[in-house]
């Protein structure tokens, strides 16, 4: 029965291989991207053995993208969009025209005509927006200042190739010499594609921004956190689709802008929470679908050819975005970040390459190179970004020092020893933070939401941003001097993860955190938190309390009566 099944066999075989691949990656230190990348290979059809649907694992991979992006646009917002649209359009149009030139001039050296080159540099163009997204993530650099920049130039790139899948048919026949008014018909569908995308924004703008927020606050009224995760599922997936639908917009593109209108509701926080293991699952398939594609015979039957996109890819247009945002007075950490970020192609890379052989525009060997290089590219990204941002930080950090400047994230002046370290500053940990505050404790918050973060600084706080999970995070707050942690995030488990790194760091810690079920109270303490305040037991102590004082009073009551 399980051979009439092959989106189950792709669906189990594709998590359950990225699992072992990805855990062996992490025990080895180094990015589970790359086991997930070779979970695809061990599951392709390239290798021997079980073999999974490519065709299946490439539209769960979409999923995948579609919830990457509507997670980024919660955190975004049409001002922050705005704010970086002086480096993000012209930045991306130059970064897309040189590596598209320098893709042409490889394709030349190899015998191939300039259209061919012309799709070949083109694919090697535009970054892949799982990458790019989740390499941000990891780094909690989404919501800062070169966070915006690289989302926003991802943005540009995908109108971009928006347009030019459009137009391929067009170019396709100007090229083959098979239509006379090829021309027109390219400036046709031109103008077709700016009122499809302009009809769209204005769609999300007028209609979207009201009608989706009411949806979900209607839903959350309900009181059903089932309804509330299935219509944030609901709204990002069908969004998506419709754009790509209605408007031939991008699953990405429509999916972000989905995200970014409801992003700017009071509901956000909970929808990003629901929605966050979907979204890291089907990310999980987007890499093993990449995987699936690599053939590693390219390796060996043209390694100078793959080694010189690799080139364009990792060094080309990484210079070339470097030496723009520079030019933009940019500080050298954040044109680092973006350079790094944009090292490596994906999933439209993907497409046009299939769309360039099937209209006869690109040879086969221009595919097999794209695809091989996407999969390297892929898996030293995540080696370079993290290369480029930690060489960023320490040139940030000189420069504070010289300078004198207050405007690094964390405070220059240390706590004082015996110091209380509160990890969330969320409704919780504000309420903590006011009555210690009161009781005049030196409190150190770390906060993963940049504007929690700038509120508890406007507090007078000392503010950390960044993941309390991450040990550089914990040692930025000098938790090896702290004399207790309070961890007021609502994730019981991954509240477990910080108790057992404190731990590490500082043995004599006193660590209180909160949960909402069992499993999260034993999971608290087997990774060495003193406290556990689960919620539930508290309201329920508190109200039996009431209870019993309410009976007593109406017993004394009945007593006097009697007496008189």
């Amino acid at each position: 029965m399980h051979h009439n099944a092959p989106l189950i066999t792709t669906i189990v075989a594709g998590l359950v291989v990225a699992f072992i691949a990805g855990t062996l990656a992490h025990r080895l230190k180094i990015s589970p991207i790359a086991g997930y990348l070779l979970a695809g290979l061990a599951v392709g059809p390239s290798t021997p053995g079980f073999a999974a649907d490519p065709e299946l694992a490439a539209q769960l991979a979409e999923i995948g993208v579609i919830l990457l992006m509507f997670g980024v646009g919660l955190h975004f917002s049409l001002r922050d969009l705005l704010s970086v649209k002086n480096v993000a359009i012209p930045g991306a149009l130059i970064q897309i025209t040189v590596a598209t030139l320098l893709g042409m001039g490889l394709a030349w050296t190899l015998g191939w005509s300039m259209g061919e080159g012309f799709v070949f540099g083109l694919a090697l163009s535009v970054a892949s927006t799982v990458v790019l997204v989740r390499a941000l993530q990891v780094h909690n650099l989404v919501q800062t200042d070169r966070g915006r920049i690289a989302v926003g130039w991802l943005v540009v790139e995908d109108l971009v190739m928006v347009l030019a899948l459009v137009l391929l048919p067009s170019v396709a026949a100007i090229l083959n010499g098979t239509a006379a008014n090829a021309g027109a018909a390219a400036a046709s569908a031109v103008a077709s594609t700016f009122l499809k995308v302009a009809g769209f924004i204005a769609v999300m703008l007028l209609v979207g921004r009201r009608a989706m927020p009411a949806v979900l606050h209607w839903v959350a009224d309900t009181g059903s956190r089932e309804l509330f995760r299935l219509a944030v599922l609901a709204i990002a997936l069908g969004v998506a689709f419709g754009a790509a639908f209605l408007f031939d917009v991008s699953f990405a593109l429509g999916a972000f802008f989905a995200g970014m209108i409801l992003g700017e509701t009071q509901l956000s926080r909970l929808a990003t929470e629901e929605i966050l293991p979907f979204r890291d699952a089907f990310a999980v398939l987007f890499f093993v679908s990449a995987g699936m594609l690599f053939d590693p015979a390219v390796v060996v039957e043209q390694p100078a050819a793959l080694l010189a996109t690799l080139a364009i890819i990792l060094v080309g247009k990484s210079a070339a975005a470097y030496a723009i945002v520079r030019s933009f007075r940019y500080p050298d950490q954040t044109a680092l970040t973006i350079s790094a970020s944009l090292a490596q192609i994906g999933e439209f890379s993907f497409i046009l390459a299939g769309l360039g052989v099937s209209y006869g525009i690109l040879p086969p060997d221009g595919r097999d190179l794209i695809l091989a290089a996407a999969i390297i590219s892929i898996f030293l990204n995540p080696l370079l970004f993290s290369f480029a941002t930690s060489r960023g930080t320490l040139s940030l950090r000189t420069i504070v020092a010289a300078r004198g400047s207050s405007e690094s994230q964390e405070s220059e002046q240390s706590p004082p020893p015996g110091h209380v370290v509160l990890v969330g500053f969320g409704r919780v940990g504000r309420i903590i933070a006011d009555i210690l505050g009161a009781s005049g404790y030196a409190l150190t918050v770390i906060e993963d939401r940049r504007d929690a973060a700038k509120a508890a600084e406007s507090s007078g706080l000392r503010a950390i941003f960044g993941n309390a999970t991450e040990v550089s995070a914990l040692k930025q707050a000098d938790i090896a001097s702290a004399s207790k942690l309070l961890i007021a995030i609502p994730e019981g488990f991954e509240a477990a993860i910080i108790a057992k790194r404190a731990r590490g760091l500082n043995p004599d810690l006193r660590i209180i955190a909160r949960a909402h079920s069992e499993p999260e109270v034993e999971q608290l303490q087997a990774m060495g938190a003193d406290e556990i305040v689960m919620a539930e037991r508290e309201a329920a102590a508190r109200m039996a309390a009431l209870a019993c004082e309410a009976g007593e009073e109406e017993g004394e009551g009945l007593v006097r009566m009697a007496d008189s």
